[in-house]
C-alpha cells in the first residue's frame, strides 16, 4: 500500500497568529513553537515555501486571508497566495489549478466545513490535491472546519449539550485525505467530548481525534500523529468496544458504549493509527525513572 509523501496538520482553531492582544495569554512561543510556525519549517524542508490560502468554508474570505498573510509575513513568509474558491466552478477552473501545482503548501481556514465540502468535494482541485498530497513534499493545512473536513467521515453538527443522545450528531462525507478517522476542533473550548464519543459509536472502527484549540495534530505518512500547539489532543479509539446500543435505540435517547479507549496528548506526544500505539514524548525519561 503506497503511504502519503506529505504532511496533514489539523488543526483545532483560534491558533496563535503573533497578534499583539494583551488578553491572551501566551502558552508558547509564536516565533519558535507556535503551530504556523511549524508548518512554515515543515515546508521550508524543500526549498521556498509557497503557501495559497483557502478560504471557502468563511463567510469573510478577504478579512481571514489579509489575518493569515500577516501573521505568516512575521516569520519571513512572502509568497502567500489567496485562492477565493466561492463556487464548484472555481474548483474546476484552470488558472486556479495552475497554481495549486505551483505551490507547495495549502491552508484551508476555519467555518462550515459543510460549505467546504459541498463546495469543492469531487473538483479537480481536490483531486489534485490528492495527488500532490500522495506523490509530493506536499503540506495541507486546516484549521477548525478545514481540519474536520480532512477526514472520509466528518463531523458536521451536532448539539454538544444533547451529544449523548443518538441523533444529535451530524455525520458527512470529507475530502478523504485521511481515511477512519473522525476530527472534531474547538475541542474544549466547545465541550465536544460527547459528541466524538457518539460518532465513533456509530463507527466503532475508527479513531476520533478531538483537537483543542491552538493545538494540532502533524499526520506524517497517513498513520503517525503528532500533537503540536499549547493544549491538548484527545484520541479515542473503539476498537475493543464491547457494548454499544446505538443501532437499537431510538434517535433523542440515549446511547450506551462501553471499553472506549481514551489518550490524551501533549505537545510531542505520538499516536500511530495502524498499531494504536501511545507514545509520550518523554517516555525515555519516564522507563529511566522506573524504580528497579
Amino acid at each position: 500500500m503506497q503511504l502519503p509523501k506529505g504532511y496533514l496538520i489539523a488543526i483545532g482553531g483560534a491558533e496563535d497568529k503573533g497578534e499583539e492582544d494583551k488578553l491572551r495569554v501566551k502558552k508558547l512561543d509564536f516565533f519558535e513553537q507556535g503551530i504556523l510556525r511549524q508548518i512554515v519549517e515543515l515546508v521550508g524542508k524543500k526549498g521556498i515555501p509557497k503557501i495559497e490560502l483557502i478560504t471557502t468554508a468563511t463567510s469573510f474570505p478577504d478579512e481571514i486571508a489579509q489575518i493569515y498573510k500577516k501573521a505568516f509575513k512575521k516569520l519571513g513568509i512572502e509568497q502567500i497566495g489567496h485562492l477565493k474558491l466561492t463556487s464548484r466552478e472555481d474548483g474546476d477552473y484552470k488558472k486556479n489549478l495552475e497554481r495549486l501545482e505551483k505551490s507547495n503548501c495549502i491552508l484551508f481556514s476555519g467555518g462550515d466545513q459543510l460549505r467546504l465540502s459541498s463546495i469543492l468535494g469531487g473538483t479537480a482541485f481536490i483531486e489534485m490535491v490528492k495527488e500532490k498530497y500522495m506523490d509530493d513534499h506536499f503540506v495541507i493545512a486546516g484549521t477548525s472546519a478545514g481540519a474536520a473536513a480532512m477526514s472520509n467521515t466528518m463531523i458536521c453538527g451536532g448539539n454538544a449539550d444533547r451529544a449523548y443522545m443518538k441523533g444529535e450528531v451530524e455525520l458527512n462525507i470529507g475530502f478523504g485525505l485521511i481515511q477512519s478517522v473522525i476530527i472534531d476542533t474547538h475541542f474544549d473550548a466547545r465541550g465536544r467530548f460527547g459528541r466524538l464519543v457518539q460518532a465513533i459509536a456509530a463507527q466503532p472502527a475508527a479513531i476520533g481525534i478531538g483537537l483543542d484549540e491552538d493545538t494540532a495534530v502533524l499526520i506524517e505518512k497517513g498513520t503517525k500523529l503528532k500533537a503540536i500547539g499549547s493544549s491538548s489532543v484527545v484520541v479515542v479509539d473503539g476498537s475493543n468496544v464491547k457494548r454499544n446500543n446505538i443501532a437499537d435505540v431510538h434517535g433523542g435517547e440515549p446511547i450506551s458504549i462501553s471499553n472506549l479507549q481514551v489518550h490524551v496528548m501533549a505537545r510531542g506526544d505520538m499516536f500511530h493509527l495502524q498499531s494504536r500505539e501511545f507514545t509520550a514524548a518523554n517516555h525515555h525519561l519516564q522507563e529511566s525513572r522506573t524504580p528497579t
